[in-house]
């Protein structure tokens, strides 16, 4: 099975103090992490700027590379192409803080992993 990653799930180490996948793994065993092409583009794009948050783009991005698959899609902004990998079979869980996101997933059918407390991940149930 696998996972789909938003923008700011692989921030969240930066931006939230979160160990995000000892987290995802805490929550859902060792499923395969994707991040979709849109996704990594756009934590390029922040990478290039300064400030705490291209830091965390930046880590989010080294993260991205070493510890998830690259999927393309058809969709052209990250969080349609989040949205359209989470309806894939094998897709079982989106992780996501971005609330308007995590409503479309949770409405599509998509069981969602967010930030629960300080720095602990929970599952919300479609």
């Amino acid at each position: 099975m696998s996972v789909v990653m938003d923008t700011n799930a692989l921030m969240m180490p930066v931006e939230c103090d979160v160990r995000v996948f000892e987290e995802i793994e805490r929550l859902l065993g060792d499923d395969e992490l994707l991040v979709p092409d849109a996704v990594r583009d756009e934590l390029a794009k922040l990478a290039d700027g300064r400030g705490k948050e291209a830091t965390a783009a930046s880590v989010g991005l080294d993260l991205a590379a070493d510890r998830c698959e690259s999927v393309g899609h058809e969709e052209g902004y990250a969080d349609d192409a989040v949205v359209e990998v989470a309806g894939r079979e094998a897709v079982t869980h989106a992780v996501t803080n971005d609330g308007p996101l995590k409503r479309r997933l949770l409405d599509a059918g998509v069981p969602v992993v967010s930030l629960r407390a300080e720095n602990k991940l929970t599952v919300t149930q479609p």
